[in-house]
C-alpha cells in the first residue's frame, strides 16, 4: 500500500454498541457493567464513554465563555500562567524573608508562606518592597490587624480569611469583625482580594468532591449575602474580591472535573445575582492534599503531590501550592521545599503545561463527570440553603454528619485495602523510619459553637499500628508471626507472600517455615519460633482433611497459639476449619486493620 493509499484509507465508523459488544467478547460473555465502579460521590464510572453520554451543550463551550467550565481565558495559560505559590514555613521573620527571596530567584512567582506562624507586625517586614509579586496568603488571624500593618496599597493577589472554615475546624463562633475588615480593606487595597472560600478544611476532614463543591457554593453565597445586606457592598466588588481554595486529592480525573464543575456552579450563582458574563470570573487557589500524605515511606508523597499538582493544572487554577513530601512533620527542609517547587516548574517548563488551553475539554469521560458533579453539588447546595445556609448546618451538625459518613467509607476501604495507601497499608517496608508527625489539634475548645471537622490523613490508623508495634518492641515484646508453609515452595509461595505483605502494615515480622509435610515439622517450628500467631499457607488443593487434622493436632498440643488460614474456603467448608481451631481466614477482602489491631492487642497483654 502506498503512502497516498494509506492517507486515503478510512476506518469503518463504529457505534458505542459495537465497542460494547467487542469489549464483552474479551470478557467471555460477561456484561461490560462489571467493569464499572462507584465513587465516593455516588457516580458510577463506566469503562466506556461516548458522545451519547453528553448533551451537545456540554461539548460546545469555548474557553473564555460561559459556563466557564473550560476556564476564563480564551488562550488558557498561554494568556495567564498560574502562579507558583509555595507556602514557606519558618517562625523567624528574617529567615522567612531570606527563604522567600531565594524562592523567588528559583522560580516562585507569588508571595506565599504560613502567615499564622507570625505576628501581624512581622508580615509587613517580610513583604516590604515586593509588591511586584502577587500575594497568596490564607490566614485564621484578624484581618483588621493584618491590614493595619501593611502600608503599600499596590499589592495584588490576596490576603484572605474564610471565617466559616475557621469555625468548622475549631468549633468557635463565626468571626463577625471580618465583615468590617473587608469593607475597610476595599478602600485601602483596591487591587487585593480579601474574601476567601476555603474548601480544604472539609477535604481534609474526608469530604467527597460533591460535598466540597456544595459547601464552597454555600459559603460563597453566605459571604455575598452578609456583605450585601450588612455592609451594603457592591455585588460586582464582592465577586471581584473572592478567591476559592481547593485541596486536590488522589483521584486524578475526579479532581480535574471538580475544578471545572466549580467554575460552572459559580457562573450559575453569579448569573442568579444578575452579574454580567464578563464579571463572573472565579479565582481558584489549589493545594495538594494533606489527607493523602503519609509519614511512612514519605518519598512516595512526592509522587502523590505530583499527581495532584498535574490534576490541578489541567483543571484550571490561578495559584498552586505543592506540599513538601515531609509536610506531616510541620516544617519543610530546604531540600523538600525545592523538590515541591520544582514539581511545578517541571509541569510548566518541561511538560509545557503553561502553553495549553483546557486539554480536558471535549473528553467524553471528563465532561460527563463534570456534569454529574455539578448537578449533585447543586442539589446538595439547595439542601444546605433550605436548612438555613452554611452556618446553620454547621451549628446543627448536619454537614459534619454528611462528611463523617464519607470519611467512614474511605476509612473502611483503607482497612480492607480496597483503597491502597502505598508504603502504609500495602507494600509496607518494615525497615522504614517514619517522619516525626506534627501534632494535630482536633480537640474541641471550651465554649465552642458546634462540632469541629477534624483535620486528618487517611493513613493515620495504620501509622498508629506501626507506632504500637514499635512501642511493643521497645518494651521487649517479640512482634512476630509464624508462617506454616505447606509442601513445596511453588505450592505455598503465593499465599506466603500475601500474608507477609498483609502483616507488614502493622509492623509485624514473619518467620517462615520450610515446607511442612506433617505434624512433627509443624510442632517443631512452633517450638522453635515461640510466637502466638501462626498462619497456614498453602494451595487450595492442600486445604484438605489432612490439613484440617493438622490444625486440630496443633491446637490440642498448643492451645495457647492462634491459627489463621491464608485463603477463603467455600462457605460450607469454613465451619470445619473453625471447629478445628482456625481463628480467622486471611484473604483479599479481609479487614487488614482490624486483624492487625487484634494481633497487636494480643501481644500487648501476652508478656
Amino acid at each position: 500500500m502506498t503512502l497516498n493509499q494509506m492517507m486515503n484509507e478510512t476506518f469503518k465508523q463504529q457505534s458505542g454498541h459495537d465497542w460494547k459488544n467487542k469489549a464483552e467478547e474479551t470478557l467471555k460473555g460477561k456484561s461490560i457493567d462489571i467493569l464499572s465502579r462507584d465513587t465516593y460521590e455516588n457516580i458510577k464510572l463506566k469503562p466506556l464513554y461516548t458522545k451519547e453520554d453528553l448533551p451537545q451543550s456540554s461539548i460546545s463551550q469555548n474557553p473564555g465563555s460561559a459556563d466557564f467550565r473550560r476556564g476564563f481565558n480564551e488562550l488558557g495559560y498561554v494568556e495567564d500562567d498560574w502562579k507558583v505559590a509555595q507556602k514557606l514555613t519558618g517562625g523567624d521573620p528574617k529567615i522567612l524573608r531570606e527563604k522567600l527571596l531565594l524562592s523567588l530567584e528559583k522560580g516562585q512567582t507569588a508571595l506565599s508562606f504560613h502567615l499564622d506562624e507570625l505576628r501581624p507586625a512581622e508580615l509587613a517586614k517580610i513583604v516590604d518592597g515586593l509588591h511586584d509579586y502577587p500575594l497568596s496568603l490564607h490566614t485564621d488571624q484578624s484581618l483588621k490587624e493584618i491590614f493595619d500593618v501593611i502600608e503599600d496599597a499596590n499589592f495584588t493577589g490576596y490576603i484572605a480569611k474564610d471565617p466559616i472554615a475557621v469555625s468548622a475546624k475549631t468549633g468557635v463562633a463565626v468571626d463577625e469583625e471580618w465583615l468590617a475588615a473587608i469593607t475597610e480593606a476595599d478602600k485601602k487595597f483596591p487591587k487585593l482580594k480579601t474574601i476567601l472560600v476555603d474548601a480544604s478544611v472539609y477535604h481534609n476532614g474526608g469530604a467527597n468532591a460533591v460535598q466540597e463543591l456544595a459547601i464552597s457554593v454555600a459559603t460563597g453565597v453566605n459571604h455575598i449575602e452578609r456583605l450585601l445586606n450588612d455592609k451594603g457592598m457592591n455585588i460586582e466588588t464582592i465577586l471581584d474580591k473572592m478567591v476559592f481554595n481547593f485541596s486536590i486529592g488522589a483521584n486524578f480525573f475526579i479532581e480535574i472535573a471538580k475544578l471545572r464543575a466549580a467554575r460552572l456552579l459559580w457562573n450559575k450563582v453569579a448569573e442568579a445575582y444578575g452579574i454580567e458574563e464578563s464579571n463572573r470570573k472565579m479565582t481558584i487557589a489549589a493545594e495538594t492534599s494533606q489527607y493523602t500524605k503519609t509519614v511512612y515511606d514519605p518519598y512516595v508523597n512526592m509522587l502523590r503531590a505530583g499527581n495532584e499538582a498535574f490534576a490541578a493544572v489541567l483543571g484550571g487554577i490561578q495559584y498552586l501550592h505543592v506540599s513538601p513530601y515531609n509536610a506531616p512533620e510541620g516544617e519543610a527542609s530546604n531540600f523538600s521545599d525545592r523538590v515541591a517547587r520544582n514539581t511545578q516548574l517541571i509541569l510548566r517548563e518541561e511538560a509545557h503545561l503553561k502553553k495549553i488551553v483546557d486539554p480536558a475539554g471535549g473528553s467524553y469521560y471528563i465532561e460527563s463527570i463534570t456534569n454529574q458533579l455539578a448537578e449533585k453539588a447543586w442539589n446538595l447546595f439547595l439542601q444546605i440553603d433550605e436548612k438555613g445556609g452554611m452556618v446553620e448546618v454547621l451549628k446543627s451538625g448536619w454537614i459534619q454528619g454528611q462528611i463523617a459518613d464519607t470519611r467512614q467509607k474511605r476509612e473502611i476501604d483503607s482497612y480492607s485495602r480496597k483503597q491502597s495507601i502505598i508504603g502504609t497499608n500495602i507494600y509496607a517496608n518494615l525497615q522504614d523510619k517514619p517522619l516525626e508527625k506534627k501534632a494535630q489539634s482536633n480537640v474541641k475548645a471550651a465554649n465552642t459553637a458546634f462540632e469541629v471537622i477534624p483535620q486528618l490523613r487517611l493513613s493515620e490508623a495504620f501509622e498508629n499500628l506501626r507506632h504500637k508495634s514499635e512501642a511493643l518492641r521497645e518494651r521487649g515484646h517479640k512482634v512476630e508471626a509464624g508462617l506454616l508453609c505447606l509442601g513445596e515452595l511453588k505450592a505455598h509461595k503465593a499465599r506466603m507472600d500475601f500474608v507477609t505483605g498483609f502483616l507488614a502494615p502493622g509492623g509485624i515480622n514473619t518467620a517462615k517455615s520450610e515446607g511442612v509435610s506433617g505434624y512433627e515439622e509443624a510442632t517443631s517450628f512452633i517450638k522453635e519460633t515461640n510466637v502466638k500467631h501462626y498462619f497456614i499457607c498453602g494451595s487450595n488443593e492442600q486445604y484438605d482433611d489432612t490439613t484440617i487434622g493438622l490444625v486440630k493436632s496443633i491446637k490440642q498440643d498448643h492451645p495457647e497459639v492462634k491459627l489463621y488460614l491464608a485463603g477463603l474456603p467455600a462457605k460450607e467448608e469454613q465451619v470445619k476449619w473453625e471447629q478445628a481451631g482456625i481463628s480467622a481466614f486471611i484473604h483479599m477482602r479481609s479487614n487488614c486493620y482490624e486483624t492487625l489491631l487484634s494481633i497487636l492487642a494480643d501481644l500487648e497483654v501476652e508478656k
